[in-house]
């Protein structure tokens, strides 16, 4: 082990078995909390896991080495005159095994805030230790996608298996940097198979706890890897959200008018990208918008984490469709609607980009 690797993680001792059926290695899942988290998918992916399979802690990242804490500061518990409890927080890589006994790994916790090049480096080193065969990078975006319509995953990758048939951006796009997107360029540049998977949540519900993006992210993640996870709970709960959000649009016009809106741009697009992709395998074969439109919604959403989204794991009592930001964002969903029809462009989103209204929708 190199110098650096003993500064940034301590292996468990003795380490515990990562049983492979077949003679490939095992899968390795990547699902870091603080960026691309909309409706806290990327977060309740990594608990959902850990809680439902059988787990082994395989290696523990240091934090002084890699977290900033007055950035993310952990709480602490008062109790009448002594400090009772302080909130840990937990960069880990663990050992899990499915509903069949198959082993993967999964990387889960906060993202590191200094020394990304450092952390790569590390876990590149693990994933060749482990031999493992293929990692998967989770991620979650609000797009504007009505939640009426079957929820999308799109996949990047370097490999066709992994990427598969799932939806693919058909455009160049320049985000801001993340831990995990690091790890991915490292993988690639060494000839290693990754992917990420990044789901898309109605712009309306991203700072809710969405479980559907949950559960569509590891149903991506179990067919990809032939993994045999346990996803009931998180069918329940994303149909018990679904009720939620009938109830709420249902006791307003103006919502459904807006959703309404939302859905005949998503039908209209879909069909652009059916015929652009015969082979594709869309969700419930409904409509979806081109990836041109989806890339550049991808990529306002990343240039402005550091202000507009929630930190994760922030307490909710369920999805919240209304307020003076969503308000507005519907207005002009809205408005662009009732405007006249411009034979140039037929998407129905607001021109927020003069240069390029397509590659802004």
């Amino acid at each position: 082990m190199s110098e650096n690797s003993r500064r940034m993680y301590e292996l468990e001792y003795p380490s515990p078995e990562v049983v492979s059926q077949d003679q490939k290695g095992p899968t390795l899942v990547i699902a870091l909390q603080g960026y691309a988290d909309a409706g806290h998918a990327v977060d309740a992916s990594s608990r959902h896991l850990l809680a439902a399979l059988d787990n082994r802690l395989i290696a523990s990242f240091n934090n002084d080495e890699l977290i900033d804490y007055r950035s993310r500061r952990p709480s602490v518990t008062i109790d009448v005159d002594h400090i009772s409890a302080a909130e840990k927080l937990h960069l880990n890589m663990s050992v899990l095994r499915d509903g069949e006994g198959k082993s993967f790994l999964l990387l889960s916790g906060p993202e590191p805030d200094l020394r990304w090049e450092a952390f790569t480096e590390a876990v590149v080193g693990l994933v060749e230790k482990f031999n493992v065969e293929q990692t998967i990078c989770l991620y979650s975006a609000p797009m504007t996608v009505p939640h009426t319509r079957p929820l999308m995953v799109s996949a990047h990758g370097n490999n066709k298996e992994l990427v598969g048939k799932l939806f693919k951006f058909d455009t160049q796009m320049t985000v801001p940097g993340s831990a995990s997107l690091h790890i991915e360029r490292e993988l690639h540049r060494r000839g290693l198979n990754v992917a990420g998977y990044t789901a898309h949540v109605p712009h309306y519900l991203a700072a809710s706890p969405y479980p559907d993006a949950t559960l569509k992210l590891l149903e991506a993640v179990a067919s990809t890897a032939g993994l045999q996870l346990p996803l009931l709970a998180l069918e329940a709960d994303a149909r018990r959200v679904a009720t939620q959000l009938v109830e709420q649009v249902e006791d307003s016009g103006e919502i459904q008018q807006i959703v309404h809106a939302l859905e005949r741009q998503y039908d209209e697009e879909f069909e652009r990208y059916r015929r652009n992709h015969p082979q594709a395998a869309l969700p419930g074969d409904q409509d979806m918008p081109s990836g041109e439109e989806l890339g550049a919604q991808f990529e306002q959403f990343l240039a402005g984490l550091d202000d507009a989204m929630p930190q994760s794991g922030s307490p909710t009592a369920g999805p919240e469709v209304s307020g003076p930001e969503v308000e507005q964002q519907w207005k002009s969903v809205d408005e662009e609607d009732n405007a006249p029809e411009d034979s140039s462009d037929s998407s129905g989103e607001p021109d927020a980009d003069p240069k390029s209204e397509e590659e802004e929708n």
